[in-house]
């Protein structure tokens, strides 16, 4: 009796994963690039209130949060994007309900070498410039040179935001594509870095990663628009064309101590942690 008691233990042991999800201490975040900083920044302000609980974060892109919350690998999704039917679908097949939580807003910058003359586009010239439409900066009052293309990697939820709105004008029958020159790189900080470096580069990023070393392009709808800097109250006030909101999913409504993490994301404290932060809050 007491080798069986013994062998069930053992398998039971076997079958617990290194980490548990909804750990009474400890609560796992993954997904979105853009968000890391932000997320990182409230889990920091959180664990100085709670110095006994742990609060990991980790990027690697919306789709990579969103496939860890359905395959029950982290409690928090970070995520730049809505979720997609067919993850909602693939989740309510493991049992798991993705319950979306607005957090802060975020303007999408386009930024080019501080050096590049070139400080405006609509954002027709921006499709074109990104889909390889046009190929040298001449094409655009800049210099003879050919444009360097950078792009956030596909499962990237800034890459599918800039893709439908920015490439494809929000159209659901457009099948525009980036560029097949572009580099698709694998966080906004790679893409800064190579602004930074490259006078013919041209990117995108949340506008929480603008530095001196990078020029945001300003950005107009049309030709008869006005042109508008990715900035917080352009943002705000729907002047910026190029402006999405920002997410944290988590499998249903928040409970325990996630709950008590998410009510201090939107509290004041937290939505003045999104201004530090250089994103756009949800509540004043």
């Amino acid at each position: 009796m007491l080798k069986k008691i013994f062998a069930i233990l053992v398998v039971t042991m076997l079958l617990i994963p290194a980490y548990v999800v909804g750990e009474e201490n400890s609560i796992q975040i993954k997904g979105s690039d853009t968000m890391v900083n932000l997320v990182q920044a409230w889990a920091e302000k959180f664990m100085e209130k709670n110095p006994n609980l742990f609060i990991a974060v980790t990027g690697g892109g919306s789709g990579t949060g969103l496939a860890s919350l359905i395959s029950g690998t982290c409690d928090i999704a970070m995520s730049s994007r809505n979720i997609k039917e067919k993850e909602i679908s693939l989740a309510k097949q493991k049992g798991i309900n993705p319950y979306e939580i607005k957090v802060a807003l975020d303007g999408l910058a386009v930024v080019v070498h501080p050096k590049n003359p070139v400080s405006k586009l609509t954002l027709n010239q921006l499709a074109q410039v990104f889909s390889g439409e046009i190929s040298n900066w001449k094409e655009l009052d800049g210099e003879d040179k050919k444009i360097v293309v950078l792009s956030r990697e596909v499962n990237s939820g800034t890459h599918v935001y800039f893709k439908e709105h920015v490439l494809r004008k929000q159209d659901p029958n457009s099948k525009k594509e980036f560029s097949p020159d572009a580099l698709l790189l694998p966080s906004s900080q790679a893409i800064a870095d190579e602004v930074a470096a490259n006078e013919a580069a041209i990117g995108y990023y949340g506008m929480g990663y603008i530095s001196p070393k990078q020029k945001a392009i300003l950005v107009a709808k049309d030709e008869e628009s006005e042109y508008e800097a990715p900035t917080v109250e352009n943002v705000n006030e729907g002047k910026y064309p190029i402006s999405r909101p920002l997410f944290l999913y988590t499998n249903g409504q928040p409970q325990g101590l996630v709950k008590k993490f998410i009510d201090y994301v939107l509290s004041k404290e937290g939505q003045e942690v999104v201004l530090e932060i250089d994103f756009v809050p949800i509540r004043k």
